[in-house]
Formats: C-alpha cells, sequence, structure tokens
C-alpha cells in the first residue's frame, strides 16, 4: 500500500517520505542536486511494480516538500555540510525501520550513498550509485570537454565571460546551458513530473554545487572519496548514461577498484538516467534487485 509520511528529525524539522509498492525488497532512494527532490523517483512506481521491490524516497532538509529552513542565517548553515546529510539520511532510516536494505543515490545523493555505506554499511544489503563517481576532479574534467565539444571557441568564450562577471541571466548564456542540459543532464524531460514553479532550492545547490551543472565552484569541490571508495565490500550497481555528465572512465576505474560490484551503462541516457524510456531505466534496478534477492555476486 502506498504511504506519504512526515518524519520528524530530532532537530525539529519536519521531512517528506513516500513509501511505494509491496514487497521483501526494500529500496531507499536519495535524490540528486543538491536540493532537488524525490519526484526524481516517481517512474520507479510503475517501472518496479510487481517486481517486488518496496520504493521509499524522502525529500532532504530544505527540498521541496520537506522544511526549507534559511540557510542566508547563520545558525542554519551548520546544516549545509556532507556529514550532515550522511546523518540526516541515517536518521532517515531509523524512523523508517529499515534495515538489511537497498540503498540508491543519485548524483548528489550518489556521493552520500557512498559516505553511508562506509559509516553505516552495516545497515545495509547492497548499494546502487547513479551518475555520481568518487570525486569532482574528474567531473570537472569532464564537462569542460563536453563543452568544449558541443560549441565553437567563440561560445565557450562567451559562457566563461558570463561566469566570470556573474552574468548568469544573460539571455544567450541561458541559452547555450539548457543545449548542455539537453543533452547530458536530461535528454527526455517529458517523463519527469512537472511543475510551474522550480523546485529546486538555489540556496543548497549553488552552495554545495554553483550556478549550474557545468560551472563546479561550490563546495563540493573539495570533496574526494578515492582514498576511501576500497572501503565499500558491499555488492554494488554503478549505473551511469551513455551521455552523462560523469566520466565514463572514472565509473569504470570505480567498477574495477570494487570487488563486488557491477556497471551498467543506460543506453540513450543522461545524468537523469531515470527519466530515459521505461524500459531502459527499469532494467538495471529490476536485474539488480532480482540478483541480489538470489544472492548472486555481479562479476
Amino acid at each position: 500500500m502506498d504511504q506519504t509520511r512526515i518524519v520528524t528529525l530530532d532537530n525539529g524539522y519536519h521531512l517528506f517520505t513516500r513509501k511505494v509498492n509491496e514487497g521483501p525488497v526494500k529500496l531507499l532512494c536519495v535524490h540528486g542536486g543538491p536540493g532537488d527532490n524525490h519526484e526524481d523517483f516517481d517512474n520507479f512506481k510503475a517501472g518496479l511494480a510487481g517486481k517486488g521491490v518496496e520504493v521509499y524516497s524522502y525529500d532532504q532538509l530544505g527540498s521541496y516538500w520537506s522544511d526549507q529552513p534559511d540557510f542566508s542565517k547563520e545558525e542554519n548553515r551548520k546544516y549545509l555540510t556532507v556529514d550532515y546529510f550522511v546523518d540526516e539520511l541515517e536518521e532517515v532510516r531509523q524512523k523508517l525501520g529499515l534495515e538489511n536494505f537497498y540503498l540508491l543515490g543519485h548524483s548528489w545523493g550518489g556521493l552520500l550513498a557512498q559516505e553511508y555505506a562506509v559509516r553505516y554499511g552495516q545497515h545495509l544489503k547492497a548499494v546502487v550509485i547513479e551518475s555520481m563517481i568518487d570525486n569532482l576532479d574528474e567531473y570537472t574534467v569532464n564537462i569542460n570537454r563536453e563543452r568544449d565539444e558541443m560549441f565553437s571557441p567563440a561560445q565557450v568564450e562567451y559562457m566563461k565571460e558570463c561566469e566570470a562577471s556573474e552574468n548568469f541571466d544573460d539571455a544567450m548564456y541561458q541559452e547555450l546551458v539548457a543545449k548542455l542540459y539537453s543533452v547530458y543532464l536530461v535528454r527526455h524531460p517529458e517523463n519527469a513530473t512537472r511543475h510551474v514553479v522550480s523546485t529546486t532550492n538555489t540556496q543548497v545547490y549553488n552552495y554545495f554545487q554553483g550556478n549550474n551543472e557545468f560551472m563546479m565552484v561550490g563546495k563540493l569541490t573539495e570533496w574526494d572519496f578515492r582514498d576511501k571508495l576500497a572501503q565499500i565490500t558491499l555488492p554494488t550497481l554503478l549505473t551511469v548514461g551513455e551521455f552523462d555528465t560523469m566520466p565514463l572512465d572514472a565509473v569504470r576505474r570505480m567498477h574495477h577498484s570494487l570487488k563486488n560490484s557491477r556497471m551498467v551503462v543506460t543506453p540513450d541516457g543522461a545524468t537523469a538516467t531515470m527519466l530515459t524510456t521505461q524500459m531502459h531505466f527499469s532494467l538495471p534496478y529490476i536485474s539488480s534487485s532480482v540478483m541480489l534477492r538470489q544472492g548472486n555476486l555481479w562479476r
């Protein structure tokens, strides 16, 4: 039975949570952004229906359906850390009563999933890291390469000039960013949930990421998990889109570094692989759940 539930954190804030479908396999999904919301996983209800997978998702603090503190206030800035959001994930697990469950993290959520698997892995059966690598240095190199390949040198220079002057509202700059997004971020927007207003919390997004996906200047530039990745010994599924902002070579390196991992590339997928086609987005998650349930290794 589907269920919407508001959980109250120990810090007094309230988070939106959702459960869809029924089954013995418990899958908790962590959204990206930072500052996006659980609606990225809306397709999972139909895509995993009848597969024995019970899907949980939630909106992180500051995200659309949960409480949104004013992060410009000094007393709230303590929540803008990776450590906070990892510990928040653990508290959500406790509030939902999940144990021996599967964790799926998309993009920023995949960063949190890696951190969680090392700190709280005793609660997990397996982890799915979707469109996220173990550092942001290789990501930055890749998005710059993608931009250079898509546009002329003059267009790239124009974007850099807008960024240097923080003229992000420039019409041509916005048009070029939209073209990048249509190829590397969301190739199939018709499959996404629609709103008449933006649902992204820009305070959270700008602090961690920057102004857009192709301008990595936020706090996450300091994040590097490469030295800790091998501490993840759980079965791990790495998924990436054919046209992802995340570099395929880095995902392959992670796959070879993780002793119990499998890598799946989604055809015609970008960073938002769950918004590709119904068939393509479903296959990696269905196959991973079935294989894990049967106790098979992924190599």
